[in-house]
């Protein structure tokens, strides 16, 4: 596989959950689901039929846009913490 498609294809794993941790504060439950999806998912052998450089691609592409949404959702958690509704 040429770098000339890996390199995008990675960049936009990357850019695309950074832009939506960006845009959308969702509940921190579903990062840590995501985080453990990332985990799961790099501890799966994928399956000799499978193992060509589109499904590679594929399965890294989902393997880091998961793992950065997950722990950026985290990370963001932390360093914001929500204010309190005050009546």
């Amino acid at each position: 596989m040429s770098p000339a498609l890996a390199v995008p294809v990675y960049v936009a794993a990357i850019a695309i959950p950074v832009l939506l941790l960006w845009c959308f504060h969702i509940h921190w439950s579903l990062h840590l689901l995501a985080l453990a999806a990332a985990v799961g998912l790099g501890f799966i052998p994928i399956p000799p039929e499978m193992q060509r450089p589109g499904y590679d691609l594929f399965f890294g592409f989902v393997f880091v846009s998961l793992l950065i949404w997950g722990a950026g959702g985290l990370i963001f958690h932390r360093a914001h913490p929500h204010h309190e509704k005050h009546a």
